[in-house]
C-alpha cells in the first residue's frame, strides 16, 4: 500500500466510460467462468464421493446417450466465449484509434520518475493534470530500462520502451485525483515510481496552465529529480555521508580547499554536479561525488537547480519568522 493511500483499494474508481465498460466486461466474464466451471467441480466432488472405492453403487452402464447434450455442452460455452471475444476486440480497436481532436502529452520514463510535457510547454514530474471531456493521447518513451505507465482509474497501461515510442489514449469524464504507477519492475526504487493524476474541468485546466502549471510544478519537479538521483543520500541534513548540505546553500559564500571563497550561484552548482572533480572542492571535504556529465539531461539539471534555489528561499522565509 502506498503511503499516499489511506486504505488498500480492492477495486480502483473508474474515471471514464471505457473504464466502466471494461469493469462490466471483467465482471461478466468472471460470472460466465464461474457458471461453466463450478458445476464441473461440484460434479467431480459428488461423483468422487458417491462412487469411491468400497461404496456400494450400481456401476452398470445405462446405455443412454444423447448427441444433442454432447454437442450442447461444447457449442454453448464456445458461443458464449465468442461474445466476450467480440466485446474485448471492440474495446481493443477503440484503444488503438484515437479521435482526430486528441490532445498529445509527451511522457518520458526513467529510473525512477515520470516526466510529462503539455502541448503548451508546461512540464510535470510524477504528477499529471488533464481536462475531462477531451481525448488525451500520451506518447511514451523510456530513457533507460523498460517501464510501464499505468492509470488504474482509466483502466489503461502501456509499456515505455527505450528508443521506441508507444501510445495510449483515453477520454476521462470524472474529475478528481487518482494514482498513476509504473507497473513494470524497473529497479530497486520501482515502488516509488508513482504519482497523481488530477482530472479537472476544461476551465480549471486552463487556469492551471496559466497560473499554476509553470510555477508549482517547477519546485515539485526539482524535488522529484533530487530524490530520483539520490542526492539526499549524501546532501540531506541527516545523511550519514560527510558531504556539503544543500539546504539553504544557494547564494551563500562557500570556502574552497584552495583558500578561495566563491558564491554558490547557478554556475557553481552546475559545475559541481557535472564536474565535481574540478577545482571547486569545498574546504574540509574529500572528492567522492561521481560526475553527472552525460547522465543528467539538461532539463533535469535546470529543474534541480531551480529546486535548490527555491529551497534556499523557503529556508530564508522560515528564518525571518
Amino acid at each position: 500500500m502506498s503511503p499516499h493511500q489511506s486504505a488498500l483499494e480492492l477495486w480502483p474508481a473508474s474515471a471514464s466510460a471505457v473504464a466502466v465498460e471494461t469493469d462490466y466486461l471483467i465482471l461478466a466474464f468472471t460470472v460466465l467462468t464461474l457458471v461453466l466451471t463450478v458445476p464441473v467441480f461440484l460434479g467431480i466432488t459428488y461423483f468422487a464421493i458417491r462412487y469411491r472405492d468400497g461404496v456400494e453403487a450400481d456401476r452398470d452402464t445405462s446405455g443412454l446417450r444423447s448427441n444433442l447434450i454432447e454437442i450442447s455442452w461444447m457449442l454453448i460455452p464456445f458461443l458464449l466465449t465468442l461474445i466476450f471475444f467480440a466485446w474485448g476486440a471492440r474495446l481493443f480497436i477503440i484503444s488503438k484509434n484515437p479521435p482526430a481532436d486528441t490532445m498529445v502529452i509527451e511522457a518520458i520514463g526513467r529510473q525512477w520518475m515520470w516526466k510529462f510535457q503539455h502541448p503548451t510547454g508546461q512540464s510535470e514530474i510524477n504528477d499529471l493534470h488533464l481536462p475531462v471531456g477531451q481525448p488525451i493521447k500520451i506518447r511514451i518513451i523510456s530513457q533507460d530500462v523498460i517501464h510501464a505507465l499505468y492509470l488504474p482509474a482509466l483502466r489503461v497501461q502501456m509499456a515505455a520502451l527505450p528508443d521506441r515510442y508507444t501510445e495510449l489514449w483515453f477520454k476521462a469524464d470524472r474529475t478528481g485525483t487518482f494514482r498513476l504507477y509504473c507497473s513494470e519492475y524497473c529497479g530497486s526504487d520501482h515502488s516509488v515510481m508513482d504519482g497523481n493524476l488530477t482530472l479537472m474541468t476544461q476551465s480549471d485546466y486552463q487556469h492551471w496552465l496559466t497560473h499554476s502549471g509553470a510555477q508549482i510544478t517547477a519546485v515539485a519537479a526539482g524535488r522529484a529529480i533530487y530524490n530520483a538521483y539520490g542526492c539526499g543520500a549524501c546532501h540531506d541534513a541527516r545523511a550519514q555521508v560527510k558531504a556539503p548540505k544543500l539546504a539553504g546553500l544557494f547564494g551563500r559564500p562557500v570556502k574552497l580547499a584552495d583558500g578561495r571563497t566563491v558564491t554558490a550561484d547557478e554556475n557553481y552548482l552546475r559545475e559541481k554536479i557535472l564536474n565535481p572533480n574540478g577545482n571547486r572542492l569545498a574546504e574540509g571535504y574529500k572528492q567522492i561525488m561521481p560526475s553527472f556529465a552525460g547522465v543528467i539531461p539538461a532539463d533535469d539539471l535546470g529543474r534541480l537547480i531551480d529546486y535548490l534555489k527555491a529551497d534556499t528561499q523557503t529556508a530564508d522565509g522560515e528564518a525571518t519568522r
